[in-house]
């Protein structure tokens, strides 16, 4: 059966964007005179919005919401500043993207990522696709994997049947996420956690290649 709605996690699944989130969460480190953390560190730190991504960085001690909220002050602007720096979309995602619209297939984005930067990010590297609904981490909202955020996307894509729709992610948290909203999780591999994190969650699907997508969803 064809979908008619596919809902995109963001940070590694669309776009490779740890790089920049690892740069501007070191900077507020250092000038709050904390370790820095190598970048690959921060594929396991990343995921949960960025308050966890922020606890996870600090040192044990420090691991409190005063030193989170620091650590924001520094981060946000900076980071709304050089989210670009490095980010790119993954090599083929927005061939498929054109594609799901072409056949008519509603596309949307569920990120933890704050919702602004989600949706300058978005609208920075994605100008020519269309998508019906973009949804980052809001305010009074919890994070994935509370499946809010998608079963709102399902209300304003106007879709009843659960089974008309995929949810594709990187994490574990992305295949909770579909799991909590009850629908189809398709797991990618190129993105920020290892294969086996992802078979641990049992996805429906688990894909090396986005090019892929575009066979699950119209099949």
């Amino acid at each position: 059966m064809t979908k008619k709605l596919v809902i995109f996690d963001l940070d590694g699944t669309l776009l490779n964007t740890i790089t920049d989130l690892a740069n501007a969460t070191n900077l507020a480190l250092e000038k709050l005179n904390f370790p820095t953390h190598p970048e690959d560190a921060y594929k396991i730190f990343v995921g949960n919005g960025i308050d966890k991504l922020f606890l996870r960085a600090l040192p044990e001690q420090y691991k409190t919401p005063e030193y989170v909220k620091k650590v924001r002050e520094i981060f946000v602007p900076y980071y709304n500043d050089h989210n670009k720096d490095f980010t790119a979309p993954y090599n083929g995602i927005i061939d498929v993207l054109k594609n799901l619209k072409k056949n008519n297939i509603k596309i949307a984005v569920a990120s933890n990522k704050y919702h602004e930067a989600t949706l300058e990010v978005v609208k920075s590297y994605f100008p020519e696709i269309e998508f019906d609904v973009v949804f980052g981490h809001r305010e009074g909202y919890l994070p994935k994997p509370d499946a809010t955020i998608v079963l709102d996307i399902l209300k304003i894509c106007n879709i009843t049947d659960k089974k008309e729709v995929l949810y594709i992610g990187d994490t574990s948290v992305d295949m909770n996420t579909a799991k909590n909203a009850e629908i189809d999780a398709v797991g990618v591999t190129w993105g920020f956690r290892s294969e086996e994190e992802l078979k641990s969650c049992h996805p429906k699907y688990i894909i090396h290649q986005p090019e892929e997508i575009l066979k699950i969803a119209l099949e």
